[in-house]
């Protein structure tokens, strides 16, 4: 009992100093922030490109970093463009198209990596029964992801023969994106009718955090 009260007690005497740490952690991470939003508001002007909508763009950046300093460690950017286009609307619609193919072909690649490391590595395996599930899962990814990219900024530009070009910025929860993925998996799975013995090893790769 005693070594509890004095751990107890030694607890309480770290915890004003975590927090001023935690405290210094997220002056520094702003300062950061702040540093990285002017370099790419400067970056932006500097190429000609200005913000899509009715916002500013101090105001755009602003809103993208808040929402990933919400999100933390759950929460990723992915990007779609779209080029030479006449119609910015059409441009919009082309970058979220891009964002999302982009997103499908790095979870089917993410998946293929793991099989081919913890799977194939056994010499077991049917290759092509494999093909056809890495096809059927990137299509499944591809339907579901644009209800888990969620648009955060566009950015425009008008090239010298009048067409427009866009880079589309989409913040994903990695925790809603997950559930997206492990549904388009398990479907992908009975589509291709993969084998019982590798289903429950493929099914944990759905969790695997897709980085762009």
């Amino acid at each position: 009992m005693k070594k509890i009260f004095t751990l107890l007690m030694a607890l309480l005497m770290l915890a004003p100093a975590y927090a001023d740490l935690q405290k210094k952690l997220d002056k520094k991470l702003e300062k950061a922030q702040e540093k990285e939003m002017k370099e790419k508001k400067k970056a932006y002007q500097k190429g000609g490109w200005e913000i899509m909508g009715s916002r500013t763009m101090d105001v755009a950046l602003l809103k993208h970093y808040s929402k990933l300093n919400e999100l933390g460690d759950e929460g990723l950017v992915f990007d779609g463009t779209a080029q030479n286009t006449k119609s910015k609307n059409i441009a919009e619609q082309m970058a979220l198209n891009n964002a999302t193919i982009k997103y499908a072909q790095k979870a089917g690649s993410t998946v293929k990596g793991r099989v081919i490391s913890d799977i194939m590595a056994e010499g077991t395996a049917n290759e092509a029964e494999f093909e056809k599930f890495y096809a059927a899962y990137e299509r499944l990814v591809e339907q579901n992801v644009k209800n888990v990219l969620i648009p955060s900024y566009s950015v425009i530009k008008q090239n010298p023969d009048g067409t427009y070009e866009v880079q589309s910025f989409f913040i994903v929860d990695e925790s809603k994106a997950r559930v997206a993925r492990l549904a388009a998996l398990e479907k992908a799975i009975r589509e291709t009718e993969l084998a019982q013995e590798y289903a429950s090893k493929v099914s944990d790769f759905a969790n695997d955090r897709i980085e762009e």
